[in-house]
């Protein structure tokens, strides 16, 4: 992991300043003679900078996005714990951890930090942005700010705006975060019992009811308790509380549900309608968080767009899963075009 710090005071978009801003990424491969290999990963809510290590079978040596052939970068998002500013940093105020008094960020705030550590490593072009869920609207708003840049962008599994649908899951999510008594305390272990719950919350929303009656079924007809489903919502709670912080979970739930588009720019329609980069768009057949009918509304109004179509039984969390898919449609696109 490399670390890129921003010396000058970060504006965020609703107003609030940052003294300096502290970006963790990842690079993987080399940048050509031409420089024009270079392929912007924009991770999901809870990864890293690293995409080797959350989409193993996409990146890699020989793989899609093959590190012998393409320059590839990784910048862990505005408000995570993984690097980059966000709760969890020293608040030069108070010379303590930001926690709550962490401002409020969008996902056009997460964008303008991209574009500084752009402009730092000096890149010029970008063959390919690519991004799942949250990482589709990072991509989605940064071909909106800097079309001329990119030569294409992939959206999976995301859409142009949080529907209520999102935004309800989001909200059940920071209630259990906030039930939980330590959450607001000033220590970084604060809110573990909550971020459990709220991962719970998040995991049923990422598959459906095929996914878990398939997976979990029990073998035994007789059981009572102890059920196979429910150990398996308890260890996906207890391995996100070892890797996250209730915090960062907190804020970065906050940015899905401001994500639009839209706002102060016109309608959904008219934005689409004016975005000039090469776009390709992925919906998952069983996508219960971001439908596809979602997918097919940007693809009706992207001019020039593509819309791909992936089946699967995993819901949103196909996007990590169905890496045979995406990886025949991610070559074409490589392959075809500039």
């Amino acid at each position: 992991m490399k670390t890129y710090i921003h010396k000058d005071i970060f504006k965020t978009e609703l107003g609030f300043e940052l003294p300096e801003l502290q970006i963790a990424y990842h690079t993987l491969g080399n940048l050509n003679e031409n420089k024009d290999n270079v392929i912007w990963i924009c991770h999901a809510l809870t990864a890293n900078s690293n995409p080797e290590e959350w989409w193993p079978e996409m990146v890699g040596q020989g793989r899609c996005f093959d590190t012998d052939k393409y320059f590839i970068v990784c910048a862990n998002i505005l408000g995570s714990c993984y690097g980059t500013t966000g709760p969890l940093s020293i608040n030069p105020k108070t010379q303590e951890p930001y926690y709550l008094d962490f401002p409020l960020i969008t996902v056009r705030d997460m964008v303008q930090a991209h574009e500084l550590l752009r402009i730092q490593l000096e890149i010029k072009k970008i063959k390919m942005v690519i991004g799942g869920s949250i990482g589709g609207f990072q991509s989605l708003e940064w071909a909106i700010l800097r079309p001329e840049i990119f030569d294409n962008q992939i959206l999976i599994a995301c859409s142009a705006k949080s529907s209520p649908w999102v935004i309800a899951f989001n909200e059940s999510q920071r209630l259990a975060l906030k039930a939980d008594a330590s959450f607001g305390l000033k220590h970084e272990k604060a809110g573990e019992a909550g971020l459990k719950a709220a991962r719970s919350i998040a995991l049923i929303s990422y598959r459906n009811s095929f996914a878990y009656n398939s997976t979990q079924a029990e073998d035994n007809e007789n059981v009572t308790d102890h059920y196979k489903s429910s150990s398996y919502q308890a260890y996906q709670g207890e391995k996100l509380i070892r890797r996250f912080n209730a915090y960062s979970y907190y804020y970065l739930s906050k940015s899905v549900d401001s994500h639009n588009i839209a706002r102060n720019r016109g309608t959904l329609e008219e934005v689409l309608q004016s975005i000039r980069v090469k776009t390709t768009i992925i919906g998952i057949t069983s996508d219960q968080l971001f439908p596809i009918h979602e997918q097919k509304f940007m693809a009706e109004h992207i001019p020039g767009s593509e819309f791909h179509e992936i089946d699967s039984p995993y819901g949103h969390d196909g996007f990590l899963i169905e890496y045979q898919q995406l990886t025949r449609i991610i070559n074409q696109i490589l392959k075809l075009k500039k």
